[in-house]
């Protein structure tokens, strides 16, 4: 079984469930994926109304730009606590448009909130360099703002990963066009309406639109940087485009991150964790669960409780939709070849019937390299499970891998998680936990993934450039 075109896009900011490239003029019309009944439709942003966006966003720039960074920041502050008033509302539309759970919805909303007040507190300490130089001299490298930023964010997430992007464009003095992903266009439009009112007009602006909109917007001569978080796919259409304009590019996009379970560790601990990193948000992570390589001597206790917990949250009622029924079949089409290849579905691995685009929790044992259930992101709910003889192997097989994003590694054994973590090709490696991490953490993705830091401190660096000075001492008349 495949879709069209064997979508290897699957968390792409075009999308195929309603209009990917709408004309102008058009509309995005949206559907509740838990039943199937209409949200609404959106009006796409015409071509003139993309170029007027950025065209004020760069005549707003000098003037935010000498804006006092104390004063960026309280701008940044007000902007939060909009936010936070209004997470109801915002949380209740992710839901809708998404299908994500109100409640994982309005965390997300929350997480925003705290993001802005970071960035309101970190953008004015943003600061350069004094250099050794001469005793008569004073050298030293400033950072500057780039100026405009076109930002493309995508719908898994979509308030708190663009409240990162926006507050530290913001913060050090760039200004903003944002373009939310068409699977959120009402989302993506209440957002901008809800922050835009606490900046001094052009500095922060909303597009709506799909792939078309988005290439029009990164492609701009008068736009400095491009942050785009999303698919692969898309990641790669836009560094062509930016290679063409000289614009600074920051990727953070698919993964395909593996899970490697050790010898020595507790296999239903082990499997919580990764039912925890398969299923969370139906698998539509960006830095989810994709492969799991599980050593023979706890093979079957593993997948004896991992099955046990996908059972359960299908059950349970627990596994939330997939964006839309495109993405659904996408999903059943990696579990159709990967069982025509050999796997073995332990449980789920149906489509439901009714109304929405719900898929169940399943596992797949017997797994391969070969399968495209391994060699591509998934973006479901979907465990994938290979049984290897030894942690050496399983270390090799992740790291063979076109994406470079995240992997985790459950094991006692310190000198294997060195080993692991030296050699697996990625941005980051969790060891004993799929998810968590010290606040104000951010990391560079490799290969397909994407580059650039995405997050964190790091990220005022990628929106601001660097100015070496030599200030020498004049002779005098």
């Amino acid at each position: 079984m495949t879709t069209e075109g064997t979508n290897t896009d699957p968390h792409t900011n075009a999308d195929p469930g309603t209009r990917s490239n709408p004309g102008a003029g058009e509309g995005i019309a949206i559907t509740d994926p838990h039943d199937g009944t209409p949200v609404g439709t959106v009006p796409v942003t015409a071509e003139s109304g993309i170029r007027e966006a950025v065209a004020r966003a760069r005549r707003a720039f000098p003037a935010w730009r000498a804006t006092p960074a104390a004063e960026r920041g309280a701008a940044l502050r007000r902007a939060a606590h909009a936010l936070g008033e209004r997470e109801g509302d915002l949380a209740d539309l992710n839901h809708r448009e998404t299908g994500r759970d109100r409640e994982e919805a309005a965390g997300g909303v929350r997480a925003a909130v705290d993001t802005l007040l970071q960035y309101a507190e970190l953008a004015p300490l943003h600061r350069g360099r004094s250099l050794l130089g001469a005793n008569e001299a004073l050298d030293l490298m400033r950072a500057e703002p780039r100026g405009v930023a076109a930002l493309v964010t995508p719908w898994n997430d979509p308030v708190a990963v663009s409240a990162g992007l926006i507050g530290a464009a913001l913060g050090v003095g760039n200004t903003v066009v944002h373009k939310p992903s068409e699977r959120c266009p009402h989302l993506g439009r209440l957002l901008g309406e809800v922050l835009e009112p606490h900046f001094p007009s052009g500095v922060i602006a909303t597009v709506i639109g799909g792939s078309r909109e988005g290439e029009m917007l990164v492609g701009s001569p008068d736009v400095d940087v491009v942050a785009h978080v999303g698919s692969t796919l898309a990641g790669e259409r836009i560094a062509r485009i930016v290679a063409l304009t000289g614009a600074h590019l920051i990727r953070e996009n698919g993964g395909n991150d593996a899970l490697i379970v050790d010898a020595d560790v507790d296999p239903r601990w082990a499997a919580a964790q990764a039912a925890v990193g398969a299923f969370s948000n139906s698998g539509q992570i960006c830095t989810a669960v994709e492969r799991i390589f599980v050593h023979r001597d706890i093979a079957d206790e593993f997948l004896a409780a991992l099955t046990e917990e996908a059972s359960d949250r299908t059950e349970r009622g627990v596994v939330a939709p997939l964006v839309d029924e495109r993405m659904r079949e996408t999903v059943h089409a990696h579990v159709a070849d990967a069982v025509a290849s050999g796997a073995r579905v332990l449980t789920g691995g149906e489509l439901p019937q009714g109304a929405g685009s719900r898929y169940p929790a399943t596992v797949l044992s017997d797994c391969a390299p070969s399968m495209r259930i391994f060699s591509e992101e998934t973006f479901g709910p979907v465990a994938a499970v290979m049984t290897v003889d030894g942690f050496a192997e399983a270390v090799e097989s992740a790291a063979h891998d076109d994406y470079g994003l995240a992997a985790t590694v459950l094991t006692a054994d310190l000198a294997h998680a060195h080993h692991a973590i030296d050699a697996l090709p990625v941005g980051t490696v969790k060891v004993n936990a799929v998810f968590g991490g010290a606040p104000g953490g951010s990391a560079q993705p490799r290969g397909r993934s994407g580059s650039g830091f995405g997050y964190g401190p790091e990220l005022l660096d990628e929106m601001t450039t660097v100015k070496v000075v030599h200030l020498g001492a004049a002779v005098r008349r």
